[in-house]
């Protein structure tokens, strides 16, 4: 039985996790303490910072002191790295990264005093990926797939598993790269490389590959291998505006580019396939995000089943080098049943924050019920409850919901998190009734696959249906989410419609919010006009199940504002019991209608149908 702290803090996206006697008690990401999207800049330079906070809350959570700590699994291996040479200013301070990782023990114990550097396994970078998925996956043997920008030396790995062991199979070494391809094209679009790659793939659906030809020639597959060639991105596209504007060109070129992955991809898969015979995938990686190339292997590889880790970017490494650790050290890992692994609060600690952001709060007797009407009325609700999530996906506990009937909302979300207009928002439904609705990859917990929405469907939540006729949704268990169910039938009592708009809690450029100071301060201190109608509710859902990792209890928020009726729900709970409920009101107030969405913003985003040929889903 062991004790492992896993890290990772060599690239972006600095993270902790802890793993103790085969079972993961806690996993954080660095942004959402420091609040600094992706924790860090991936430059060698800033290699020796490590997810201080993250190890500190992660260590706190699980109940481990230092002297406990059995193996810290750090995920890069300084043996695969670049050598470290007399000028570490060569091959773009490549050494100086690799000096920095080498020493990572002595940093550690800095921020872990009385840490016997001994304990500090390097876990090699696409390793600690690819434990991420095959070990907290649900299946025993599998075959497993790592695709990402680069780890040490390489960016792919793919391999078959046995009773928890890794065979390696096939690697490709740099500078062939389709992380980096992809990197490199976001860039070019006028977006921010290693961060941004989402936007490309959102406007990929507004385009053609018209590319596509050119770039197969460029990116070759070539059984469990691949090249990519150096690309002039110029020959396509003019360079990007990004967030300030885009053209059909820049559509195309993501629209190629997109295509040109996703074929590689299922290239890749089918050959993995072939050579392990296994019915069952399981993937990370950053490129892994893409969940637009992740439906298409699940529907159309030769797997039976695809898993991919829901952290599947950098972050995730640091709960598969621990997982890594925890096997070898002779461990039974339980595979992950929940995203839910980050920070909760009990009543007073929100209720302290709420008094300090002097936002006022109520307790309704049914909370559910509440939080559907002011969906209902249009009002729209930052929904915090829980543990946070583990990776960049928003999934009912630091969550921003609307009414998914009201075209408009689209338009009104992107506005009030300063995103692109070209960006859609996605749906949660409960998984028993997604079937009726979308056509895809189900059950999908952690919202990395697309679904097609059906035709009959796309009329009555306009909101969340992408140009392309797709969303990406959230499917809701009742065993898992009680509360989120109940919010969600106690909405389609009112509306006819079993399905809420879920986006991330946040703004554009920033992570999640996480605590209920971050909740709070999103709403009631910010005076923003962008807020006013924005309502938020703590709550306390007692039923809910959650991994064995302490005794804190449950939580979760809401805002009310304009638009949101302020009528206290009475009668019997339809919801599972929640005895402690905090709703909070915002700066605009209660009650009153909701002012219309600016004629210009709804402008915009017809505009953009307009620009390319109308409703491409049609």
């Amino acid at each position: 039985m062991a004790t492992v702290l896993g890290v990772n803090g060599v690239f972006h996206d600095p993270a902790a996790a802890v793993v103790a006697d085969g079972v993961i008690r806690a996993a954080a990401e660095e942004e959402r303490f420091t609040r600094r999207k992706h924790g860090k800049t991936p430059v060698p330079f800033s290699t020796w910072e490590l997810p201080e906070q993250a190890i500190a809350w992660c260590l706190a959570e699980a109940g481990v002191d230092v002297d406990a700590i059995d193996a810290v699994a750090y995920s890069y291996s300084p043996d695969l790295a670049r050598e470290v040479g007399h000028d570490v200013t060569t091959d773009d301070w490549e050494s100086l990264r690799s000096l920095f990782v080498q020493r990572a023990p002595r940093f550690l114990r800095t921020v872990l005093p009385g840490l016997d550097p001994a304990v500090v396994r390097f876990v090699p970078h696409h390793r600690a990926h690819a434990a991420s998925s095959y070990l907290a996956a649900p299946y025993g043997d599998c075959a497993t797939m790592v695709v990402d920008g680069r780890g040490e030396r390489g960016s792919f790995l793919a391999g078959r598993v046995r009773d928890g062991d890794l065979d390696v199979l096939s690697t490709v070494d740099l500078p062939h790269s389709l992380g980096l391809m992809y990197e490199t094209a976001t860039e070019h679009l006028g977006f921010r490389r290693s961060s941004d790659e989402y936007k490309v793939m959102a406007l990929a659906a507004y385009g053609e590959p018209a590319h596509l030809d050119t770039l197969r020639e460029l990116v070759r597959v070539d059984g469990g291998a691949f090249t990519t060639a150096p690309i002039d991105w110029s020959r396509f596209a003019p360079p990007g505006r990004g967030e300030d504007g885009w053209t059909r060109a820049d559509a195309d070129l993501a629209a190629s580019v997109q295509r040109r992955l996703e074929e590689a991809l299922l290239e890749l898969a089918g050959w993995l396939h072939d050579v392990t015979g296994e019915h069952a995938l399981t993937m990370a990686g950053g490129v892994a995000l893409n969940c637009v190339a992740n439906t298409r292997i699940a529907e159309e590889s030769p797997f039976d089943a695809v898993w991919v880790q829901p952290a599947a970017g950098d972050a995730g490494t640091a709960l598969g080098a621990a997982l890594h650790v925890a096997h070898e050290l002779g461990d039974t890992v339980t595979p992950m049943t929940t995203a839910a692994l980050g920070r909760a609060w009990d009543d007073d600690a929100v209720a302290a924050a709420l008094e300090v952001a002097d936002v006022p709060y109520t307790r309704p007797a049914d909370l559910a019920a509440a939080v559907a009407d002011v969906l209902a009325a249009d009002g729209l609700v930052a929904w915090v409850q829980g543990r946070s999530e583990w990776g960049p996906r928003a999934l009912g506990h630091r969550s921003l919901l609307a009414n998914p009937a009201r075209a408009e909302n689209l338009v009104r979300l992107n506005d009030v998190k300063g995103r692109e207009q070209f960006r859609p928002v996605a749906p949660m439904v409960l998984a028993e009734r997604a079937a009726e609705i979308f056509e895809g990859p189900l059950p999908s917990p952690y919202m990395l696959f697309t679904h097609r929405v059906k035709p009959e469907w796309r009329d009555r939540i306009p909101a969340v249906v992408h140009v392309d006729g797709t969303a990406r949704i959230q499917t809701v268990d009742a065993r898992d989410q009680p509360l989120l169910a109940a919010m969600l039938r106690a909405l389609e009592a009112r509306t006819g419609v079993p399905v809420c708009v879920n986006t991330s809690l946040n703004t554009g450029g920033r992570p999640m919010v996480d605590s209920p100071r971050d909740a709070s301060s999103a709403s009631a201190p910010a005076r923003s006009t962008r807020w006013r109608s924005v309502a938020v509710w703590f709550a306390a859902d007692r039923s809910s199940r959650r991994p064995p990792s302490g005794t804190r209890h449950d939580h979760g928020t809401v805002v009310r504002g304009r638009g949101a009726d302020d009528r206290t729900p009475a009668g019997p709970s339809a919801a599972p019991r929640v005895d402690r409920a905090l709703l909070g009101a915002g700066p605009g107030g209660g009650g009153g209608r909701r002012r219309p969405p600016r004629r210009a913003a709804a402008t915009r985003r017809e505009s953009l149908r307009r620009r390319c040929g109308g409703d491409r889903g049609a």
